[in-house]
């Protein structure tokens, strides 16, 4: 069973997620494209799931992954004072996401990650259910690999999104880099 409070309560939030849209554990594996073992471990929680597999189930269940974050946590106050805002740590790749918007009811969400060295986090483009998304890089280097092209960004670059696509966060450097995404909500 999972220790940590918060990967526990996504667990949850993501079974109510489920079964609020009447979807079985069958018919979200295959909008998700993750197992049913996989999911009926994670909803157990005897598996704390990656941000791809968080990704995919988000994306798959209409929700961000900011929102289901959120959701675990409770949140919905209009002020998010930093030591609230709820932070999450993928469990094979050490990326940090941390939920800075105060309320995932409004269109705008803001995220700021940090990625570690070297680390690399891929996401399918059905994982994207949002209009509009920007990163901006706060710190470091990150090459951002958008379908098929690749986008080297600096601190200080900021990049506007295509249309959904595969997409990779690589952080090719020693040092660790930290990014904002600011998404508009609903589908393209």
């Amino acid at each position: 069973m999972l220790e940590d409070p918060l990967s526990a309560s996504l667990a949850a939030t993501l079974q109510s997620a489920r079964v609020a849209q009447d979807l079985s554990v069958n018919a979200l594996a295959e909008r998700s494209g993750v197992s049913r073992a996989m999911i009926g471990k994670i909803e157990r929680g005897e598996a704390q799931p990656t941000a791809v597999l968080l990704g995919r189930l988000s994306g798959a269940l209409g929700l961000t992954l900011s929102e289901l974050v959120a959701r675990a946590e409770g949140a919905g106050d209009l002020l998010r004072r930093a030591g609230d805002q709820p932070t999450w740590t993928d469990p094979a790749t050490g990326y940090r996401r941390r939920a800075v918007s105060p309320t995932t009811e409004g269109p705008l969400e803001l995220v700021e990650v940090e990625l570690p060295p070297g680390a690399s986090v891929s996401y399918p483009a059905d994982a994207y259910i949002f209009k509009y998304q920007q990163i901006w890089v706060l710190e470091g280097e990150l090459h951002f690999q958008e379908g098929d092209v690749l986008h080297q960004l600096a601190t200080g670059d900021c990049l506007q999104l295509g249309a959904p696509a595969p997409c990779t966060f690589n952080n090719p450097t020693a040092d660790p880099c930290r990014y904002l995404v600011a998404l508009v909500k609903g589908r393209a």
